[in-house]
């Protein structure tokens, strides 16, 4: 026979778990890892405040070290998660590959190299310079990012590929040793840019 005591733990926890489910629907669903999924903004009614709230969920993943460090305002990339200039003291150089004898790949490998603390991808790279967003604010980020003139030539379309597909963008959720990755999933930060895109993109004001 069950011990009474273990009994009314279990009937209390779910309890607890029923009223939490009652008063928090989809709660336990709309977010992962601290990146809400477009479901959590569903019940905003204005379509521009929705899109803007998506956008800013969205910003949780491109104002990370893990996205900024790439796309620094200057030709010098960023490192870890206090955004310090790269050591040792490397260039943009052509395409973002580096400069001859130090090219990207000549530390970065096709796999993170966790013994040494050293992260990579078999594309490592920085984003190209108009594509730097440093130092800006989400919404400055968010115009730039609809701007072809400054997003590398990309539609709309285009930019929510390379944001839910692109294996090198999905290397921040899966950074070495020692650094922290970006919320979420890439998944639920794809769902994120679609749903903002299809809410007419606006963008925030700050």
């Amino acid at each position: 026979m069950p011990d009474p005591l273990h009994l009314r733990r279990w009937l209390r926890a779910g309890v607890l778990i029923a009223v939490i489910t009652l008063t928090c629907p989809g709660a336990a669903v709309t977010e992962t890892g601290g990146l809400r999924s477009p479901e959590a903004f569903r019940d905003i009614p204005d379509e521009a405040a929705r899109s803007v709230a998506l956008f800013d969920e969205a910003g949780k993943v491109l104002q990370h070290p893990r996205c900024v460090n790439c796309h620094p305002a200057g030709d010098v990339p960023l490192q870890n998660d206090v955004m310090r200039p790269h050591q040792p003291p490397v260039q943009r150089g052509d395409g973002g590959i580096g400069v001859a004898g130090m090219r990207c790949n000549t530390c970065h490998q096709a796999d993170n190299y966790d013994a040494v603390g050293v992260p990579g991808h078999p594309a490592w790279h920085l984003a190209p310079i108009e594509m730097a967003w440093q130092g800006r604010s989400l919404g400055q980020i968010c115009e730039q990012l609809k701007d072809p003139e400054r997003n590398g030539g990309m539609t709309l379309a285009q930019l929510h590929e390379h944001m839910a597909e692109d294996s090198l963008v999905g290397w921040g959720w899966h950074p070495d040793a020692g650094r922290a990755p970006v919320p979420g999933t890439q998944a639920i930060f794809g769902e994120l840019i679609a749903a903002w895109i299809d809410s007419g993109a606006r963008c925030p004001t700050s």
